[in-house]
């Protein structure tokens, strides 16, 4: 009998030990998830624009595969090649996240060079009469890759922020941290991405069906509003890949010992913002954005005329319309 109650006691500790891991882990989980809320927003901001132009009932399953994706990216190949990286070659982490932000400023660069055109109302105008014609299974499948492909870029920056957020020497600690951070960030961004895209069918049962004049009031502004909004979501998404992208540039050059631009930045906050937080960041964020908008203009040349036909010459490159 004293032998079971020793082994009762040994479960119960080992549980509890146990226990205090997972809370260990959750809470190390949230603390490096919250390092990494700018990026977290920039992802739910850029994410909504690659539904633009489906049929209501495609947006959730587009959504869905979307996510899916984005899981993947996160769980099965950036969860393992960031403790990998961590532990053998950290000195990688900084060139490899510069990739990631050029490629975003040159994403976003596009976006405001097409606005910028001339003819930029006339190719909307044909390329959606081009969609009514057009196979949507494939179109559809070309959005969702060129979603998947941003999300890789953006999800690489929240797990970097969120794996040096984290105070351990265990890598299994830092796996089971960063695996709920990854499920834990997912679900947010394409929970609030989903709410968004279906907003707009919200509006129109409230305004059909609401129980009130108010009910109904509100679901007709919401309806008013949401085209609107969905294109203000589109500029903010743009500007948020080029200040993403400008930023990381910024830090992984620091990271690599040229601190000049970080510090330079860093003064010109100050000397414009002082001490008040808010005015610090919004004032950084510009600046991100600037020089990524210049380092997006000039790769738009170099990928259109150098990387883009080496790719398709490699059989690598797709229609890069139908990524966008």
């Amino acid at each position: 009998m004293s032998g079971l109650l020793a082994l009762l006691d040994d479960v119960a500790a080992i549980a509890k030990v146990a226990a205090t891991s997972i809370d260990d882990v959750i809470g190390q989980a949230s603390k490096a998830g919250a390092k990494a809320a700018g990026a977290v927003i920039d992802d739910a901001a850029v994410t909504p624009k690659y539904v633009h132009g489906f049929e209501a009932k495609r947006e959730l399953p587009i959504v869905w595969k979307i996510a899916k994706g984005s899981i993947f990216n996160k769980l099965v190949i950036l969860l393992p090649a960031a403790l990998l990286l961590s532990a053998f070659a950290p000195w990688l982490i900084p060139p490899l996240l510069m990739l990631g932000g050029a490629y975003l400023c040159f994403e976003g660069a596009e976006k405001v060079q097409h606005w910028l055109s001339p003819k930029h109302h006339d190719v909307e105008e044909a390329a959606s009469k081009k969609m009514s014609t057009e196979d949507s299974a494939h179109l559809e499948e070309q959005k969702v890759q060129g979603a998947i492909k941003t999300d890789f870029i953006l999800s690489a920056e929240i797990m970097t922020i969120a794996l040096a957020a984290l105070e351990t020497d265990s890598i299994w600690f830092e796996a089971a941290a960063l695996a709920v951070v990854a499920v834990g960030i997912t679900a947010l961004v394409y929970g609030a991405v989903a709410l968004i895209v279906k907003a707009d069918d919200v509006g129109v049962y409230l305004a059909a069906n609401g129980s009130t004049i108010g009910t109904r009031k509100f679901g007709e502004v919401v309806v008013r509003s949401m085209p609107g909004f969905l294109k203000g979501l589109t500029i903010v998404g743009t500007a948020a890949m080029l200040w993403v992208g400008g930023s990381i540039i910024v830090h992984s050059l620091a990271e690599m010992g040229w601190h000049g631009p970080e510090d330079g930045i860093e003064h010109v906050a100050h000397l414009f913002a002082g001490e008040n937080g808010f005015g610090n960041w919004l004032v950084k964020a510009v600046i991100d954005g600037v020089l990524g908008v210049i380092l997006g203009m000039l790769l738009i040349p170099i990928v259109s005329s150098i990387i883009a036909p080496a790719l398709r010459a490699l059989g690598l490159g797709g229609s890069k319309k139908g990524a966008h």
